[in-house]
Parts: structure tokens; C-alpha cells; sequence
């Protein structure tokens, strides 16, 4: 498993010179706006949206759409906390939008952006992520059936290059 660390080393920038893991340095990076956006994609099923009324949907936890974008954004300031190797930013600003797409499926969209050396695609993904699993938690109750299909880095920006997946 790690037979080929030498040659992964300069492929991984986490892997410092003595086989260990490092966190990169980005004191020489220039500053730059820096946006990404990430995307969850769940299936709820047709049970759990027929109960969602005018995109929002109460439970004795609280309204699950609101909670999960709340939870989302909390995610996203956490991320260095939760992800090793990721460093702790300044954020500029966080959205969440949430949107059904058909009677059994719905996409969740985290937008962060900054101004710094470092890009903020993690942050994206683990919102993006947690705000899935809220929703998750908030309706397992009425089925387990749910299934969080994908997430995804659709575009990036700033930094040395931009990203854009659909």
C-alpha cells in the first residue's frame, strides 16, 4: 500500500519529504477570490416530498429544510476541525439552496466563497454533505429509505486553475 510513496509524493501534496503527512504551506500563494460550489444529490422518495408542503417540512425536530441549511453552514466552518489537512479560513459567505427536482428527488447546493490562498472546495463538499445527512437524520423517521446519491465539486474558482463539472 504505501511500496509507492516516493513516486506519489509529487502527485499528493500532503506527503512531505520524510513519507509524513504535511499540511502545504501557502505563505508564497497570492491572495485571490476563491468560490466553490458543491452539490448533494438524495433520493427521498415519493413517501417523505408528499409530506413537504410549499418547499418545508416541520418535525418534532424542527423544519427540516431550515435546520439542514443551518446545519450546512455550521458544517462549513468546521471543516478544518473535521479534515485534517485543510486550513482554517476566513469565509466570506455562505449560501444554501435546497430545491426538489421531482416527486422523488431533490439536490442541495453549497456556495462558499473567500478571498484568500487557499481554495474552499472542501468546504463546499462537507456543507453540501451535512446538510444531506440532516436531512437524512430529521426524516428517517418516516422511511430509511432515502438514499444520498452523490456529492459532488461542480465549479471552482480561483486559485491556479477553475473547475467546472456540470
Amino acid at each position: 500500500m504505501f511500496q509507492n510513496l516516493q513516486t506519489m509524493k509529487k502527485e499528493f501534496s500532503h506527503i512531505g519529504s520524510k513519507n509524513t503527512p504535511k499540511m502545504v504551506n501557502v505563505e508564497d500563494k497570492q491572495v485571490s477570490r476563491r468560490k466553490a460550489i458543491a452539490k448533494a444529490t438524495m433520493f427521498l422518495g415519493e413517501e417523505i416530498i408528499s409530506l413537504f408542503k410549499n418547499n418545508e417540512m416541520c418535525t418534532k425536530k424542527g423544519p427540516v429544510f431550515q435546520t439542514a441549511i443551518i446545519a450546512g453552514i455550521q458544517a462549513v466552518k468546521k471543516t478544518s476541525e473535521l479534515i485534517p489537512m485543510c486550513h482554517p479560513l476566513l469565509i466570506n459567505g455562505i449560501d444554501i439552496d435546497i430545491e426538489m427536482t421531482d416527486n422523488e428527488h431533490m439536490e442541495i447546493y453549497c456556495s462558499v466563497a473567500m478571498e484568500g490562498k487557499t481554495g474552499v472546495e472542501m468546504e463546499a463538499l462537507t456543507g453540501a454533505s451535512v446538510a444531506a445527512l440532516t436531512v437524512y437524520d430529521m426524516c428517517k423517521s418516516v422511511s430509511q429509505k432515502m438514499i444520498i446519491k452523490e456529492v459532488k465539486l461542480v465549479k471552482k474558482t480561483g486559485g491556479k486553475s477553475d473547475i467546472k463539472n456540470g
